[in-house]
């Protein structure tokens, strides 16, 4: 626990980040715009090569007036000095253990290419292909793609062939953004010999990766190529149980699918094979219907079949799991608060060690053959991913990759602190506290009360291209991003507490720091806004009939405003069953939390001009829960507008409506929350 709990001075004592400190804010610098946020570009799936010297990663860059992305593959040469080349258009860069050569996926194919560029070759595997896994050996692919299991309607009624119809059942119907067509995501494999396809789970109504998440690090290949490990929920109603196992199967399918997850209820996920065959790490909730329980480190053990859990009094959740080439080691992230950090432990640990510290949030980790360095992607709230160096023993930290070096040059910075604040119950209070470039403490400023979604999921270190604290503080806002009741990172107790109490301890975390923040003097109270998505914006509208006057307008982005409705809309039930409980038809009138939270209840103390977002192909939090909350403010006399986006679910995703979401945020903000005269 000491570990974990570092005092707030080591957490901001960051490690120096050569080449990626923050600008000062001086004369002539730009504050950042929401057109410019879409320059930036994107770093990711960085792939380190098997005797450490290279690494392939993709940058994806936005072409706003297409209304689309592009993405590169770039090959780097660390310690050379030499500048990343592009090497492809595409994504899913792999290298073979040889490495000689490299894999990456374009739109006619996989492309192989020679390091030396004397050979290359571009296989079709007869589609599209997902979550590309190479065997050790190099001469075996994996990966997945949608595969139609179940008959449609056209199917049944082949003389109608315009009929637009669905039916159904049973349960689920439509899930996150997309109605349930009959198509399942399967795992394939092919010798890349006789380039023939295989799919492992033919004919099954099942899923792997899970849905919609779920990504190549929920499947991985024995060392010796003759098998593989996955991911997938075998169970009769998926819309009410989070019990996904883990299964190894014969590369060609022959053979049983061996659960090694029996007994196992919760989310159980993100196999990693020792390189001696001997050992698979992986991580489990073990809570049945709890999809934010504490994430274990978990060890199978090959050859008895046994599961045994690691780091047994380590009071936190791992993430991306790697075993150390000599498999004596493991690597992996932790969400510790408010950053996420690079973690490591031996096989008989029960507490792992801090590799890393700083206001930051490490990803996509990639260990060296001699565990001596680890390459990771490196984000924090004011600035996007760059790849980074970090030395194991020492922990310090060196850009190696940062394609947004020149962009960040010309811009303003926010400073972003992390401070502690009173809770009613007199427990302490994590928010990061982001203030305008060239702040000014004799000055005003107007105050944002970020409320962050989930329920659990911290506020940490992550550059948003939404929710982009950021462009929040270039705009004259200081922003609280407040990490309540009922996030991780800072122990699982305060992470289980907001379950069946949805407006309770939560909104008064959010409150007692939204009074500590504007009992400060260069806060301007009258100016204040408090805004959401998701839980956050459920949190919007419990606090529009329950804040009083403590805010000038709100925004809720797809918010959950009425309970009894969004239980029988939405599509994964054990959510709200473990969260709030029986349904309205099980339970006595008047005692249950849907009917002392939902914020629907509360609408007769409605005052606050209020900006309502949805998205219309949101099935989590289906469009109606907006509509309900935009026709409640109007039937209210209360000052709303409603934007909706027809073609987007949860989230925001295409470029344009993305710029058309930070216009109107800020168009709703600076009508009401703008100070005079500016």
């Amino acid at each position: 626990m000491n570990r974990l709990r570092h005092t707030l001075s080591a957490l901001l004592s960051a490690v120096a980040v050569v080449g990626q400190s923050p600008v000062p804010a001086t004369g002539g610098l730009q504050r950042l715009t929401p057109e410019r946020l879409v320059e930036f570009a994107r770093l990711g799936e960085p792939q380190l090569s098997p005797d450490g010297a290279l690494l392939l990663y993709t940058v994806r860059r936005i072409d706003l007036a297409q209304n689309r992305g592009q993405s590169d593959v770039m090959l780097l040469s660390l310690g050379s000095g030499a500048a990343a080349r592009v090497v492809g258009k595409g994504s899913q860069p792999r290298w073979f253990a040889d490495g000689t050569k490299y894999a990456f996926v374009a739109t006619d194919g996989l492309h192989v290419q020679s390091l030396d560029g004397r050979a290359s070759a571009v296989i079709d595997l007869g589609g599209s292909i997902d979550n590309l896994a190479l065997s050790r050996d190099g001469g075996r692919v994996s990966f997945t793609r949608a595969v139609q299991v179940e008959p449609t309607l056209k199917d049944r009624h082949p003389d109608l062939p315009h009929a637009s119809a669905r039916v159904y059942d049973e349960l689920m119907v439509r899930h996150w953004d997309h109605w349930r067509d009959g198509s399942y995501s399967h795992l394939f494999c092919a010798s890349l010999e006789d380039q023939k396809p295989i799919d492992l789970l033919r004919g099954a109504a099942i899923d792997t990766p899970l849905v919609p998440f779920g990504g190549g690090e929920q499947i991985c290949w024995s060392p010796d190529g003759n098998a593989l490990c996955y991911t997938a929920k075998k169970v009769s109603d998926p819309e009410r149980s989070t019990d996904s196992g883990i299964y190894v199967v014969a590369w060609n399918g022959i053979g049983p699918h061996v659960c090694i997850t029996e007994g196992m209820p919760g989310f159980d996920q993100d196999p990693v094979w020792s390189v001696d065959g001997s050992k698979i790490a992986f991580c489990s909730m073990a809570r049945a219907g709890f999809e934010a329980d504490r994430v274990r480190l978990m060890l199978h053990d090959v050859r008895t079949g046994k599961n045994s859990e690691l780091l047994t009094d380590f009071d936190a959740s791992v993430h991306e799991v790697t075993f150390s080439s000599d498999c004596s080691r493991l690597f992996f992230t932790v969400e510790t608060e408010g950053t996420t950090q690079l973690y490591t432990a031996s096989l008989d640990q029960k507490q792992p060690t801090a590799v890393t510290t700083g206001r930051h949030a490490l990803s996509s980790i990639q260990v060296r053959h001699d565990s001596k360095k680890v390459y990771a992607l490196r984000t924090t709230m004011e600035l996007p991913a760059a790849l980074v160096e970090i030395d194991v023993a020492s922990g310090a930290i060196t850009v190696v990759a940062d394609e947004n070096r020149e962009v960040l040059s010309q811009l303003a910075m926010p400073t972003v602190d992390g401070e502690w604040f009173e809770a009613t119950d007199g427990k302490k209070i994590h928010a990061w506290i982001v203030k305008p470039p060239d702040f000014d403490k004799a000055k005003q400023y107007p105050f944002l009360l970020f409320c962050q979604g989930g329920p659990q999921s911290m506020v940490g270190q992550a550059f948003s291209y939404r929710w982009n604290f950021h462009l929040m503080a270039a705009k004259g806002y200081i922003v609280a991003g407040v990490n309540r009741r009922g996030l991780p990172g800072f122990g699982q107790a305060w992470n289980d507490q907001i379950s069946r109490d949805w407006g309770g301890q939560a909104m008064r975390d959010l409150l007692a720091v939204t009074d500590a923040m504007q009992a400060r003097p260069y806060v301007d109270k009258a100016h204040s806004a408090a805004v959401g998505a998701s839980f956050g914006g459920f949190s919007v509208y419990w606090l529009m009939g329950n804040a009083g006057d403590r805010f000038a307008c709100m925004i809720s982005h797809c918010g959950v405003f009425n309970l009894d409705s969004m239980l029988l809309s939405t599509e994964e039930q054990w959510f709200t069953n473990w969260d709030l409980g029986e349904p309205a038809w099980s339970r006595q009138s008047g005692t249950a939390e849907f009917e002392r939270f939902s914020p629907h209840r509360y609408v007769k103390n409605w005052k606050t001009p209020l900006l309502v977002i949805h998205g219309e192909q949101d099935f989590r939090v289906p469009y109606d829960q907006g509509l309900q909350a935009f026709t409640a403010a109007q039937m209210q006399g209360v000052p709303s507008r409603l934007l909706m986006f027809p073609s987007e679910g949860h989230w925001v995703l295409q470029p344009q409506n993305g710029v058309v979401w930070q216009r109107e945020f800020f168009a709703w903000l600076d009508s009401y929350c703008a100070l005079p005269g500016k």
